[in-house]
């Protein structure tokens, strides 16, 4: 009887989905054009030399036996902890992906010793699902974003009946206020514009980006039958205002977003096509509207990915090689993201047969007087589906090579 139940769901939700792809077809441009909160560096952006400074593994909670979708996310200056913790890690853990025992955990960087304290509990299903007066079977990849007044919010999957297939987007706020580690309910994304109580198939992974308003830019995808990535306009206070479809493609999802400029963005795609190429979306006017690019010069293997542009101006891609899978993880970088030729990769990982690195999420701490021209970048992925591992590295920006 269940498994008609999901059945009916399913061809359900799948009807939606065809409705509500034709609807925003009919609706684009969908999100008002608003610049990106990028320093300009154009013509002095340098090519950086790096190293890594430390690899570590970020604390499990007891007894946990698995971890993935991690999400690092810095502290604004006005937030209450800034002065004792440079970033969070978010990611979930439980007995494995899909388990009713997942929950969303954190760890805390300590700004002095660059340690990462033991985990704790964000957020379990119960929880939330009592909140929001929704029943939530199990819950998956955490996105943190800091707004305009330093308060910190979480972007969470949750499904109900139907599995992934029937996703919602979960809206949790730190309650500062009141109790440290709190997190409450804020709602769910009525990502679903004809019938917003019903979300097919929308899901978050990647980072927000940045907008000079105080808002963002939240990357979001559909994964029900027709895939492909979207984006979410988040007000300066974490308001939500309409999706905007950015590819026409049907085979991506996933969307990894780069600011060039304030006008000039980049969309890196995780490709389920045939290509086995990072497929690539882009905007020339601060997203009012968008066009898909030719495939990127990296092979992608159906992989999440993530991109960063730091404040010197250099590009960092942190992704899954195809012809090695989700065996090795790579850091590549350039100062020109759109010329092919320009790009420099090393190895980050090199895995065995069997082994898994992937899900990378990147944040750069930002520099003081007495770093200069020094990066301190921070990057975070599944380790073998056993835990998250992080790993620092610096790189030294001041000059041309």
């Amino acid at each position: 009887m269940m498994t008609l139940r999901r059945w009916a769901v399913v061809g359900v939700a799948l009807a939606m989905v065809l409705a509500v792809d034709a609807y925003r077809r009919a609706q684009q441009p969908r999100v008002l054009a608003a610049a990106a909160q990028v320093r300009d560096v154009t013509g002095t952006a340098q090519m950086c030399e790096w190293s890594r400074a430390s690899r570590s593994v970020l604390p499990m909670p007891a007894g946990v036996a698995a971890a993935h979708a991690s999400s690092l996310l810095v502290l604004p200056p006005s937030h209450p902890d800034y002065a004792r913790t440079a970033m969070m890690a978010f990611w979930f853990a439980g007995t494995r992906e899909s388990a009713a025992d997942v929950n969303i955990v954190a760890s805390r960087l300590d700004r002095t010793t660059r340690e990462w304290s033991p985990a704790f509990t964000v957020v379990d299903r119960h929880q939330a699902g009592q909140a929001l007066g929704v029943r939530l079977r199990r819950l998956g990849n955490p996105v943190g974003w800091a707004d305009a007044q330093g308060r910190l919010h979480l972007f969470v999957v949750g499904t109900g009946l139907g599995g992934w297939a029937a996703s919602r987007v979960v809206h949790l706020q730190e309650d500062t206020q009141h109790a440290q580690d709190l997190w409450l309910a804020r709602g769910i994304l009525p990502l679903t514009p004809l019938v917003p109580s019903l979300n097919t198939s929308v899901l978050v992974r990647t980072a927000p980006m940045p907008l000079e308003d105080g808002g963002a830019l939240l990357p979001v995808y559909f994964e029900l039958g027709m895939k492909h990535s979207a984006v979410v306009r988040l007000g300066p206070s974490g308001e939500m205002q309409p999706m905007q479809r950015i590819t026409r493609r049907h085979d991506v999802l996933q969307p990894a977003l780069l600011p060039l400029s304030a006008q000039h963005w980049l969309a890196f795609h995780r490709n389920q096509g045939p290509s086995n190429r990072l497929a690539v979306s882009a905007t020339t006017d601060a997203g009012a509207h968008w066009q898909d690019m030719p495939d990127a010069a990296f092979t992608n293997s159906d992989s999440s990915v993530a991109a960063l542009r730091t404040q010197h101006g250099t590009t960092v891609l942190v992704h899954n090689p195809a012809e090695r899978g989700r065996q090795a993880l790579w850091l590549s970088d350039t100062t020109q993201p759109q010329d092919a030729a320009a790009w420099r990769t090393r190895s980050v990982v090199e895995g065995v047969a069997g082994d898994e690195y992937s899900y990378p999420s990147l944040a750069e701490l930002p520099a003081s007087p007495q770093t200069g021209s020094t990066i301190e970048l921070w990057m975070s992925y599944t380790h073998r589906r056993q835990a998250i591992a992080v790993e620092r590295w610096m790189a030294d920006c001041g000059g041309a090579r």
